[in-house]
């Protein structure tokens, strides 16, 4: 009869676990870490969030990363351009932007959260579209060239007022802009940046190291309050307005489709050849020139490994210290987030990941990581947690869920017990 008992009670067990969602069967009964199958964000661990990837045949919902960890935080004291930082395409570009002009926008998008929470979640280089638009400088897609209200997503000193807030909010950071400079009014760009209270942050175009000349430690740019880089696409606003002309200080390769070509990474025409040395800043862009959300998680993932490969063979063996994506938190796992950490751990300690270097310790001395199931929480950033993907149809409500995970390890513990 006891053998009956338990045998029926284990079989009602199974039952009932064929019922359940399999998102709950690897941390049902605590937090998930990173690549645990999951159903929300809320069951992952702080920095990640809840996503799938069917463009890269993952199609089971899991905890992947969401947050970046600082370099300079972990390896200190070492000059700007020695860092590799995350750099979002189209920053302002947000799916969920409301309409700021009256009428329906016709456009197209590139990221899915505010500069705010980018910021928040460690992206640490911006790039702003900025036309002129009814008296104002907007941050706008194009149509034909020109920027209408059906394009537009907002004034450009909103965006610059949430930069201020988080500079001001965080002393130890360093933001770079790159302007796509559609601005004509003279002192356009001065007269924002200084309506923006900006200027306090700005690194002076004066300072800034040319021919390839190293740039000062991260420790003596936040000594003098030297956090905000701004670069713009216009040559003749460094003259007139003090503000840097992009391709004077910085390499960068082809945007767009033609820089997506596996194993190719040719520098953009305005730019210099990659390994000419003529600049010590290397920004490596990645992202297809029509954006599609559902394409972007495999693209921020191994493709964007295999490319930066690519960009460091054809820039003589150097590590891009920007790298520039469409909607950066999608991928199939670790993302955008784990290939920085590779670059910057090989770049700045020589060990294998970010996570692996030890402060003040010789180059290739490498400290055990944490398991590939954990992601270590990167301080002062908080996920926003309002970001959620796609997930699994089931017929089972939250309450549901709920009740019959408890009935699944209760009837666990019963079905053992016997």
């Amino acid at each position: 009869m006891a053998f009956f008992s338990a045998f029926s009670l284990l079989a009602l067990y199974l039952s009932v676990s064929s019922l359940l969602p399999t998102s709950f069967s690897s941390c049902s009964l605590h937090t998930c870490q990173l690549s645990d199958a999951c159903s929300s964000s809320d069951d992952c661990a702080a920095g990640l969030y809840c996503g799938n990837c069917p463009a890269a045949g993952k199609k089971q919902t899991s905890c992947s990363r969401a947050q970046a960890i600082q370099p300079a935080s972990i390896v200190k004291g070492l000059p700007f351009n020695r860092y590799t930082w995350l750099v979002t395409h189209n920053s302002f570009s947000n799916v969920n932007e409301p309409s700021n002009t009256g009428v329906q926008r016709v456009t197209f998008y590139n990221q899915e959260d505010t500069v705010t929470n980018q910021l928040k979640n460690g992206i640490r280089g911006l790039m702003l579209d900025m036309y002129e638009l009814d008296g104002d400088i907007w941050l706008c897609h194009s149509f034909q060239g020109q920027c209408y209200n059906f394009t537009a997503f907002e004034p450009a000193i909103n965006t610059l007022k949430e930069v201020e807030t988080f500079l001001t909010e965080n002393p130890t950071e360093i933001v770079t802009i790159f302007i796509e400079d559609y601005v004509h009014t003279q002192m356009g760009l001065s007269k924002l940046f200084t309506n923006a209270d900006l200027v306090k942050y700005l690194y002076p175009v004066s300072d800034m190291p040319a021919n390839g000349k190293e740039w000062p430690t991260v420790t003596e740019m936040l000594a003098k309050n030297h956090r905000l880089i701004v670069f713009t696409s216009d040559s003749s606003k460094e003259a007139s307005e003090g503000i840097a002309y992009q391709w004077r200080y910085l390499l960068e390769n082809e945007s767009g489709d033609p820089g997506m070509v596996p194993g190719s990474c040719p520098n953009r025409k305005e730019s210099h050849p990659l390994n000419s040395g003529y600049a010590s800043l290397f920004l490596q862009n990645y992202f297809p020139s029509i954006p599609v959300e559902s394409e972007a998680c495999k693209e921020n993932s191994e493709s964007l490994a295999q490319m930066v490969q690519a960009c460091y063979n054809a820039a003589g063996n150097r590590m891009p210290n920007f790298i520039a994506v469409n909607f950066y938190m999608r991928s199939d796992g670790g993302g955008v987030f784990d290939i920085q950490d590779r670059i910057n751990g090989l770049a700045l300690c020589g060990c294998s990941t970010l996570a692996a270097c030890q402060v003040g310790a010789p180059l290739g001395a490498c400290k055990n990581t944490v398991p590939p199931s954990q992601t270590p929480t990167p301080g002062g950033n908080v996920y926003s947690g309002t970001l959620q993907f796609s997930f699994p149809s089931s017929s089972f409500s939250l309450q549901h869920v709920s009740d019959l995970t408890k009935l699944h390890a209760i009837l666990l513990i019963i079905a053992l017990l016997l």
